[in-house]
Order: structure tokens, then sequence, then C-alpha cells
């Protein structure tokens, strides 16, 4: 399941992982530390959410 921020829109992709954030591929969103921000805009963890696509 990828996760979607409702900030910016940027889409976590767990197959992908985070390469700029030191997060390996095949990482879950739900593993992802506490303090993992997002990448397009700097939004908190919390302000993502599960996309059905």
């Amino acid at each position: 399941m990828r996760y979607e921020c409702g900030v910016c829109g940027f889409i976590y992709d767990p197959a992908l992982g985070d390469i700029d954030s030191d997060i390996e591929p095949d990482t879950a969103f739900a593993d992802l530390p506490q303090d993992w921000i997002c990448p397009g805009c700097g939004a908190a963890k919390n302000s993502f959410e599960p996309t059905e696509d």
C-alpha cells in the first residue's frame, strides 16, 4: 500500500523507500521513523494517508 501526503500530494511507495533519507526499498510505512518527514514539503509523517492506487 502506498501513502499520500495530505499537504503536497507526495506518494511514499514502500517498494521504492526514500533513498535521500536512507530509507531502504521495501520499508513499510509503519516502519518509518516517527521523525521521518515528507521529502516533498517537510510535513510530518502523520500528514500521510493510505491511497487506494
